[in-house]
């Protein structure tokens, strides 16, 4: 029987666009597949041919205004770019969490009515931060985990947006520790909110919990972390990436350099606007024997005199592109990271804010790429680390297993499977 399945991601490309590629797989199995979302986002997920009901994550404004907010916010932070991880805790991301708790207390004020406007028989969230009106609607709700699994956290593992390695327990506690403190009053304030609804305080640090139905993890075994408390799969399940599927996308035709490798470079949408670095970038790939596709989001009339090898636009269908690439230059965002791993591709990160730290430190430790810093790097650094990842046999063998292992799993048809299964039987048993 057919059901309906509302999705509500966070406001960013990454989730939304992951959450697409599982509701395309719900609705290839009979199920009828809905998205909450934030105004701005309402035409993304029409475009894929879904139903899209707003719910306002802020004050109301109109989208364009709404899109520029976002793009100021990032803009304005770029000079917090250059800072470690650690540094970036009393700034950008107190910034962003004083954001994200203010976008909890907006969407309560719409989410009870959305929710029974739509009535739908189970709700699946990819954010950071508890709706409480969607554990209260009485239905299985899902929890989406997106961005780097140490989103649940382990006293094991790197606590999330740390970009600390795995063996680096000192770094662990240091950033635990400058996290809880600047983080304590938006915390405290946070626990107040949940507290007039009805719900218990977190911890300190913690705003989020894990589903009691199922909470379903993008990232895939090859690189998942060794967990001290390793996670029940009856509650937790690996996707092993997650791939939407988009039309197919052909090459263009270069002015120069048609026979050699193509480089895929972007550092997303509202990455996009360190226009500095990707003119940086550009001018150095425009010297060496490669091609290159650079996403430089809205942004391109910021851009003239191209080298005749590398073709920019303002987005591109990037699970369409990446299996026609050799390397990739990304900022380690969850969905460029899991792709590249998904279609074998290595990847120089050069990671700037959220978990792009921790998967520039996973993808580096594991063998699939390497982490660079963002702007402490020579034009030879860049064409010494290109041509490792292009010619190294070790790293192509080991990228083609894990490409071979996640393809076999199928995210985004096991994600729904999990999901219908919770549907008809009210657990998911493994």
């Amino acid at each position: 029987m057919s059901k309906t399945i509302a999705f509500f991601p966070e406001a960013a490309f990454g989730p939304a666009l992951n959450s697409v590629g599982i509701a395309q797989a719900v609705q290839a199995l009979g199920h009828k597949a809905v998205f909450l979302s934030d105004p701005g986002f309402v035409e993304v997920y029409e475009g894929y041919g879904f139903e899209a009901h707003p719910v306002n994550l802020s004050e109301p404004m109109p989208a364009e205004q709404m899109a520029k907010f976002w793009e100021d916010f990032i803009n304005g932070h770029i000079p917090n770019f250059r800072k470690s991880p650690y540094d970036q805790i009393d700034n950008y991301v107190k910034d962003c969490w004083e954001a994200i708790v203010d976008s909890a207390k907006w969407a309560e004020k719409d989410l009870p009515g959305v929710l029974a406007k739509i009535d739908p028989d189970m709700i699946c969230v990819d954010n950071v931060i508890l709706f409480p009106a969607i554990k209260h609607f009485g239905k299985p709700w899902v929890r989406i985990i997106s961005c780097s699994e140490n989103e649940i956290e382990d006293p094991k593992i790197p606590p999330h947006l740390s970009g600390c390695s795995a063996t680096d327990f000192e770094g662990h506690e240091a950033f635990r520790k400058r996290f809880n403190e600047v983080i304590k009053p938006i915390h405290d304030d946070f626990n107040e909110f949940l507290k007039s609804t009805g719900e218990e305080p977190y911890p300190i640090g913690q705003f989020f919990e894990a589903s009691p139905f199922m909470n379903l993890l993008l990232y895939p075994e090859p690189v998942k972390f060794e967990r001290e408390h390793p996670l029940d799969p009856k509650q937790f399940q690996y996707l092993e990436g997650c791939v939407r599927q988009e039309a197919p996308y052909e090459v263009p035709e270069f002015a120069e350099n048609n026979d050699k490798p193509l480089i895929y470079v972007s550092f997303g949408s509202l990455g996009a606007g360190d226009t500095d670095l990707l003119k940086r970038i550009i001018a150095a790939i425009g010297k060496l024997p490669y091609r290159a596709l650079v996403n430089v989001g809205d942004y391109k009339d910021q851009y003239d005199a191209l080298p005749g090898n590398v073709i920019i636009d303002s987005w591109f269908p990037q699970p369409s592109v990446i299996p026609l690439i050799d390397a990739a230059i990304h900022h380690g965002g969850n969905n460029s990271f899991t792709e590249c791993l998904y279609f074998g591709k290595p990847a120089i990160i050069m990671p700037y804010v959220w978990d792009g730290h921790d998967n520039a430190t996973r993808v580096d430790e594991t063998g699939h790429g390497f982490k660079m810093d963002r702007y402490d790097w020579s034009e030879a650094d860049l064409a010494a680390k290109l041509e490792q990842m292009i010619g190294d046999p070790a790293m192509k063998a080991k990228l083609a297993a894990t490409s071979t292992h996640m393809q076999a799993r199928s995210g985004p048809q096991k994600a729904a499977g999990i999901l219908d299964e919770i549907l008809k039987n009210g657990s998911f048993n493994g």
